[in-house]
């Protein structure tokens, strides 16, 4: 009897110890997004601004796979979720705002930590309402409510990015007429607050991988990348910066519908 005991007990804590185990696979792609925003991080404080931004692109195709992969192999957690959250926090709320801060901002004293630190809050603002929301059934999935932390992430990165391409440095002055520390502070505060706006944002969670797709779809994936190999910074800062205004266009066009 004693023997039994033991042995009931010890596959019930093997099976409690697989209940509170975790699945590696989706949280390898939020552990390598979470590594890429730590390294934007440490890179921007070395004044390493191009290593930093195409990090924050990786931390974002990282952090847009771990979704899928969860969601594909059919691991979701609730673990993974929370993890997803912190890393993003991480990589597209402390690391733009910190390189955005180093880049540019510094120089202009209380408004410069100020911007950086509006956006990090609305990063959080923003992560926090799209958790709360995440069981709604009214919501509509096909549209983020807000940009996405990610694409405001990108916005910040890709334009210290095509500045770097060009030999523009953050303390410069842009075609003589206004101080690059100028757009940095305006974009930083835009992509905070568009953040934390009711705006429509096109999710592309209808788009379903497994279903057929015309010709001309695998001909215009395959422009695209070559567009990207050709010029990443100019390619990659435009489709963020036309996805960051299409929220305000579907909003202008609603509006004047009304």
């Amino acid at each position: 009897m004693l023997g039994d005991r033991h042995q009931v007990r010890r596959e019930t804590d093997e099976a409690g110890l697989r209940a509170r185990g975790i699945y590696l696979l989706p949280n390898l792609f939020t552990s390598a997004a979470l590594f890429a925003g730590f390294y934007a991080i440490v890179q921007a404080m070395n004044a390493n601004f191009e290593q930093s931004a195409i990090a924050i692109f990786i931390a974002m195709v990282m952090d847009g796979l771990d979704g899928r992969v969860a969601r594909m192999t059919n691991t979701t957690s609730a673990f993974g979720a929370e993890y997803d959250s912190l890393s993003d926090m991480v990589s597209f709320g402390v690391a733009p705002a910190l390189i955005m801060y180093t880049w540019a901002l510094q120089p202009m004293l209380k408004l410069g930590w100020i911007a950086a630190f509006v956006y990090c809050a609305c990063a959080a603002l923003r992560l926090a309402r799209f958790n709360t929301k995440l069981e709604d059934p009214f919501q509509d999935k096909r549209y983020f409510q807000g940009l996405p932390s990610p694409a405001a992430a990108a916005l910040l990165a890709g334009f210290v990015w095509v500045s770097y391409e060009y030999n523009v440095d953050g303390h410069e002055i842009f075609f003589g007429i206004i101080k690059m520390k100028w757009l940095a502070w305006g974009l930083t505060l835009f992509a905070a607050l568009s953040m934390v706006s009711d705006l429509k944002f096109y999710s592309g969670k209808d788009i379903n991988l497994k279903e057929s797709v015309p010709f001309v779809a695998i001909l215009a994936v395959m422009l695209a990348f070559v567009l990207i190999s050709y010029s990443p910074p100019e390619v990659l800062f435009t489709v963020v910066l036309v996805y960051a205004l299409s929220g305000y266009y579907l909003w202008a066009k609603l509006a004047l519908k009304k």
